[in-house]
């Protein structure tokens, strides 16, 4: 493995840990200044920039009591890391949905420059709770 793919893989590695602690300030600092972020079952909720990267995060992952990350694994070249992954999005201690997906991470110079997210959102959406589909509309709205 070349020494790009090895620093690009360790990136992404503490990246995943930064965004499951909710350090979403230090998330912030990944990307690029045009840096996109994708969901791409949700077309309506693209993003680009740091800044926006991270009210979407705070907006969705906020005022959830916390994620645990399983990572499958990971696949990378000299430019894209490739991370098949599932998260528990814990609402309560009694409530807990598992989302897989797959996540893509195109890097440039040190910085994400597109991340994208492939997911059943439907997984989610069905099972979150209402206060939390709610606070995400609210949210999109302002």
């Amino acid at each position: 493995m070349s020494a790009t793919i090895e620093r690009n893989v360790a990136m992404i590695k503490q990246f995943w840990i930064d965004l499951y602690s909710h350090d979403f300030a230090k998330v912030g600092t990944y990307f690029t200044a045009d840096a996109e972020y994708d969901d791409v079952p949700i077309p309506a909720a693209k993003v680009h920039g740091p800044a926006a990267i991270v009210r979407k995060l705070e907006i969705g992952l906020g005022k959830v009591l916390r994620h645990q990350h399983h990572l499958e694994r990971m696949v990378a070249d000299e430019t894209t890391v490739v991370t098949e992954h599932a998260e528990d999005w814990v609402f309560a201690e009694d409530h807990i949905v598992t989302l897989p997906f797959v996540s893509i991470q195109v890097i440039e110079d040190g910085k994400i420059k597109l991340w994208r997210d492939y997911s059943n959102m439907d997984t989610l959406l069905t099972n979150a709770p209402p206060w939390w589909l709610e606070h995400i509309a609210a949210a999109w709205a302002a």
